[in-house]
């Protein structure tokens, strides 16, 4: 699994710098990566293309919904 970036861009390209903030991105980088990687593992165990889970996963990423425009990020 990649390592959490070094540093986490905001709309205008200037790094997340709160402390607190940072150490949750983290977490959740840690956590999500975790999690996709039992889904991929489980679903190629039972038979499914890996090639076609990566495209699943990738599939769920663009249909994430911004908070901030109410609709997939574009």
């Amino acid at each position: 699994m990649s390592p959490a970036p070094k540093i986490w861009p905001q709309p205008d390209g200037a790094p997340v710098s709160c402390r607190e903030k940072l150490k949750t991105l983290a977490e959740n980088h840690a956590e999500l990566a975790q999690v996709m990687q039992d889904a991929f593992e489980d679903a190629v165990l039972m038979g499914v293309d890996e090639a076609a889970m990566r495209r699943i996963l990738a599939g769920m990423v663009d249909d994430l919904v911004s908070p901030k425009r109410g609709r997939a990020a574009e």
